[in-house]
C-alpha cells in the first residue's frame, strides 16, 4: 500500500484519536463527494448499510452517488460511542429531504474496523428513518462541514 493511502490517526486508538477519526469521517460524509469519501476505506472494504452490501471502493462510490442523489440537503453528525485497539463504534443522526420536499432524520449506529494504515476495512451500519417537519430540523448549518461551535448529538438531546 502506498503511503499516500495512509489515513492517520492509526490504530491502536486512544480516546482522543478515536474522536478525531469520527470527526474526520463526519467531515468527509458531509462533503457529499463519493470519490473523496471512498478513499478513507481499504480497496476491498466490506460494508453492510441497511440491506446493501457494497464491496470495495468502486461499489462504495456507486452506493454513495445513489444515496446523495436521493437524500438531498444532507447534513450529518457522528459521535463516538466506544473504541478498542482498531475498532470504533459511533452513533449518528442525519437530516435530509426527498425530491418531494419531505424531511427526514435518520438515526443509526456504525461499527468500524481499521487496518494498520488507518483505512476502514469494515463498516456495519444500522439505520432508521423518522419523518420530521421542516420546523423540526436541527441541522441548519450551510452545506458542508459542521461548524465547530454547532452542538453535537448529546447536546441536541438526540
Amino acid at each position: 500500500m502506498a503511503d499516500s493511502e495512509a489515513r492517520p490517526p492509526f490504530p491502536p486508538f486512544t480516546r482522543e484519536t478515536a474522536i478525531q477519526k469520527v470527526r474526520m469521517a463526519e467531515d468527509g460524509w458531509n462533503s457529499r463527494d463519493p470519490a473523496r469519501v471512498a478513499l478513507a476505506y481499504t480497496a476491498d472494504s466490506r460494508w453492510r448499510n441497511r440491506a446493501e452490501f457494497p464491496r470495495g471502493r468502486d461499489q462504495i462510490v456507486e452506493f454513495l452517488t445513489r444515496k446523495w442523489q436521493r437524500e438531498l440537503d444532507y447534513r450529518l453528525i457522528k459521535e463516538l460511542w466506544a473504541f478498542t485497539e482498531n475498532r470504533i463504534a459511533v452513533r449518528f443522526a442525519y437530516e435530509w429531504r426527498d425530491d418531494s420536499g419531505n424531511w427526514f432524520r435518520s438515526y443509526g449506529n456504525e461499527n468500524w474496523a481499521f487496518d494498520a494504515q488507518g483505512l476502514m476495512a469494515e463498516r456495519h451500519a444500522s439505520i432508521n428513518d423518522s419523518r420530521i417537519t421542516e420546523s423540526e430540523r436541527l441541522f441548519r448549518w450551510p452545506q458542508g462541514r459542521r461548524p465547530d461551535d454547532h452542538p453535537g448529538l448529546s447536546e441536541l438531546g438526540l
